[in-house]
């Protein structure tokens, strides 16, 4: 959990007041936070994670959950791609994903 505060209002008053600040508005819903791995990670990821190839096996220091499993989210620039029906179609390494990348899965999804 890197970013600060807690609670989707908190954290959207460090975006209005702080960064990047200046009373910036984001176009989008924020919703609170919640956990990825361990026993307490939310249903979705849980989904996510046993729908999608996991994209690394190694753990990085400095993690502090439990269990520690192959397959968890390592990083919060991992991606996962759903298609229009609510399938998870691809799961992207944080140090993989490139515009380019993305772009052809994307456009695939559209297209079928």
């Amino acid at each position: 959990m890197q970013e600060p505060g807690v609670g989707a209002s908190e954290i959207m008053n460090g975006i209005r007041h702080v960064r990047p600040g200046g009373g910036f508005e984001p176009k989008l819903t924020l919703f609170d936070k919640t956990q990825v791995n361990g026993d307490n990670e939310d249903e979705i990821f849980t989904f996510l994670k046993s729908a999608c190839e996991f994209t690394d096996d190694t753990f990085a220091s400095g993690l502090n959950y439990s269990p520690m499993r192959v397959g968890d989210i390592h990083w919060n620039f991992e991606k996962f791609l759903i298609d229009k029906t609510g399938k998870p179609y691809s799961r992207y390494h944080p140090t993989l994903i490139t515009t380019d990348t993305i772009s052809a899965d994307i456009n695939a999804l559209l297209a079928a």
